[in-house]
């Protein structure tokens, strides 16, 4: 529970501050509780009123979120989050991160000494032109319509854009469990309700989405492939389930994050249909193109990429069109489109080595697409430590979970068919039920 000596000011402003000072500072850590309203009070000599518009402050900025009868708590990833732990040992294997292979990614030096870049100057076009109709070709290859075309500064950047644009604090948002952690730490900063809809191997259990659309959901954000954790892709039957259901619920936003793009090693299956009336597909280029390019292309209704690049305008005024022609001289380049096809069958033959050699040792896994794994396990943290002592650094599922089991997710992005029988082999020693040993009496 976070100390009571943190905690100071006669104002709600003034008591909310105090506390994310302290979560600044590392006094106050994921998962503290709060002290009681009540108790708070009577220390501090204000009203229990004046406690709970702190508390509620804290929970609309995503400092804090109610746990029910258990009271309130730091949240895991808060805006004021303190520095991130140390980075594992030297020697450990680095399976947690979600990277892509930093060989299967383009030069960008080379691309950066070939372009030829003007100055620009307050005042021009939003995007590049030459990228928007590069954008237009590949939605229109998936059915997605490309009329109206935004850039952001990465996906969470757009997805952040389109639900600020959309919704209000309150709002409740249909997102998968597992689901990924930027999500729902984005979901928390905007004051918005998340909605947990369980997921398999091809994304939404119907079933599930259709309970939770009944449940006055505002908004829905979906990963049609690559699902971070779990590597669930839809399916076009799965689809067209859900378009299905989601034409019953025409109000809803529609958010499909397309964060790995063409190197996912799935068909792209969108919901987008001529009853949607907001929605955009948001598509990165960090996974096939470089994490530090910080570009997403998004296509959507008329109305949802208006406000957000008024939005841009007032803020960021535009996505630096250095970036944008890097990664459009890139998309136009066949040798960079030959990369990209074999990064795509290379992530897949490593994802499926993977999962065949955690089959050898009986351990059920999940993958259908992407970069990552997500292994069902009874103790996370037991068998994050336990595989760390082996040499392996991977990710508890606990981050990712919202309702479902206990899981890890190990990224295989950059593991060869040797290492990861080397990797099963030792997550099936780490998992194995201790032996009983028996002490008879000789």
């Amino acid at each position: 529970m976070l100390e009571q000596k943190y905690i100071g000011g006669d104002t709600a402003v003034k008591i909310a501050s105090s506390v994310e000072q302290a979560v600044t500072a590392a006094k106050a850590r994921a998962g503290d509780l709060l002290p009681p309203v009540r108790s708070v009070a009577a220390a501090l000599a204000v009203s229990p009123a004046t406690v709970a518009a702190a508390w509620r402050l804290l929970r609309d900025r995503g400092i804090v979120m109610a746990d029910g009868r258990r009271g309130t708590r730091i949240r895991p990833a808060s805006p004021v989050a303190p520095p991130p732990a140390p980075p594992p040992p030297p020697r450990a294997r680095h399976l947690a991160e979600g990277n892509p292979d930093p060989a299967l990614l383009p030069d960008l030096g080379a691309f950066a000494r070939r372009l030829k870049i003007a100055q620009r100057l307050y005042g021009g076009a939003l995007n590049d032109p030459g990228l928007l109709a590069i954008a237009a070709r590949h939605f229109d290859a998936d059915r997605v319509p490309s009329e109206h075309l935004a850039v952001t500064s990465g996906a969470l950047d757009g997805v952040e854009r389109v639900l600020r644009e959309h919704l209000r604090p309150g709002d409740r948002v249909i997102v998968e469990d597992p689901c990924f952690t930027g999500i729902a730490d984005l979901l928390a900063s905007l004051a918005l309700v998340p909605v947990p809809v369980a997921i398999d191997d091809e994304g939404f259990v119907p079933p599930r989405l259709a309970a939770a659309l009944k449940r006055n959901a505002a908004a829905i954000v979906v990963t049609p492939r690559a699902q971070n954790p779990t590597g669930a892709a839809m399916t076009t039957r799965r689809a067209r389930a859900i378009r299905t259901l989601l034409q019953h619920r025409p109000a809803v936003l529609l958010v499909e994050d397309d964060h790995a793009g063409v190197v996912a090693g799935a068909a792209y299956e969108t919901l987008v249909s001529p009853t949607t009336a907001h929605w955009a597909v948001i598509r990165s280029v960090s996974k096939s193109l470089g994490p530090d390019l910080r570009v997403a292309l998004v296509a959507g209704d008329e109305t949802t990429i208006a406000r957000v690049e008024g939005r841009q305008t007032l803020g960021i005024r535009w996505v630096s069109h250095v970036l944008q022609k890097l990664v459009a001289a890139m998309l136009r380049d066949r040798a960079v489109a030959r990369l990209l096809d074999r990064a795509a069958r290379v992530y897949a033959e490593r994802r499926d080595d993977a999962l065949a050699a955690l089959r050898v040792q009986g351990i059920a896994a999940h993958g259908a697409s992407g970069l990552n794994l997500w292994i069902p396990v009874a103790d996370e943290i037991g068998v994050v430590q336990a595989l760390l002592q082996r040499g392996w650094a991977v990710q508890a599922g606990s981050r990712y979970r919202l309702a479902t089991p206990p899981a890890i997710r190990v990224t295989t992005a950059a593991l060869g068919a040797g290492d990861a029988r080397r990797f099963a082999a030792d997550l099936a020693a780490a998992v194995a039920p201790r032996r009983r040993v028996s002490t008879s009496g000789a």
